[in-house]
């Protein structure tokens, strides 16, 4: 079978070599003289293909989904399947060492309705360049997954740990419930006298459960593989700038797939 685009040299040359008209030439090779003059449009990718490339030097972690999420929350594209193309045509996919992993039966988490109805917070340690070790309290909305702070130091205690969440509950709605594992700053005094004091009630997985702090683990891993992965730093100060950049993006700028696809600040002013 002969391809419209052959039928089209032929004619083309028909009319080149023996001066036809359009219309005879057309006849002659089978062609509608509507797809004679069809000429194909110039891409309109390139402004986004460009943004894409952009953004995956930028955000070398994410996937195209959460890339698409980006360029659609800033009106450059609506269909993934025309960023996936982008996506594959640009060699962009993440290459990522899967590991194995221990299969655990999972139960349901409940999900809260509403922002500041239940916040999760745990730690995730790591080390400057000079060996010294330092350590992350990521405390997390479970409606919005927002993150609604990190404190960052060499060394946090319980009394560390109080003193951060009222700096938080000052800025924001006081949490019904928090969530958190069993280590020694949140069972400590300093823990039991604030939540009694805040009103704020304290809940604690059972050991060996993360699962059952679901939200604040899975915000952990981003969190480490976006972040901490991605730089070397050589002094307290430096991490946390670059944690406080992190926070920001991830709050603002990075799209969630639970929340289908919008930053946690914008799913939580949409849903308020």
């Amino acid at each position: 079978m002969v391809k419209p685009g052959a039928k089209k040299d032929v004619a083309a040359h028909m009319i080149r070599i023996f001066h036809l008209s359009e219309r005879t030439a057309c006849k002659l090779a089978g062609l509608s003289r509507t797809a004679y003059r069809y000429r194909a449009k110039p891409a309109v990718d390139n402004t986004l293909r460009a943004r894409l490339k952009a953004l995956a030097v930028e955000q070398s972690a994410y996937g195209y989904l959460l890339l698409h999420g980006i360029l659609k929350n800033e009106g450059l594209v609506v269909n993934k399947k025309h960023t996936y193309r982008l996506y594959t045509e640009e060699g962009l996919q993440v290459r990522t060492k899967k590991r194995k992993k221990l299969q655990r039966p999972r139960q349901p988490m409940e999900v809260p309705t509403r922002v500041a109805q239940r916040w999760s917070m745990d730690f995730v340690s790591d080390r400057l360049s000079n060996g010294r070790r330092f350590r992350v309290l990521n405390v997390v909305d479970d409606f919005s997954r927002e993150m609604v702070g990190q404190l960052v130091s060499v060394s946090i205690t319980g009394a560390h740990v109080a003193r951060f969440l009222d700096h938080l509950v000052d800025r924001r709605n006081k949490p019904g419930r928090i969530i958190c594992d069993n280590g020694t700053e949140f069972t400590s005094k300093a823990m039991f006298f604030w939540s009694q004091e805040s009103g704020a009630k304290l809940g604690f997985i059972q050991p060996g459960k993360p699962m059952q702090n679901a939200f604040v683990e899975s915000l952990n891993g981003k969190f480490r593989n976006e972040c901490l992965n991605r730089h070397w730093f050589r002094t307290m100060e430096e991490a946390k700038v670059e944690i406080m950049q992190w926070q920001y993006q991830y709050n603002n700028v990075r799209p969630h797939s639970s929340l289908n696809y919008l930053p946690p600040v914008a799913f939580a002013e949409k849903a308020a």
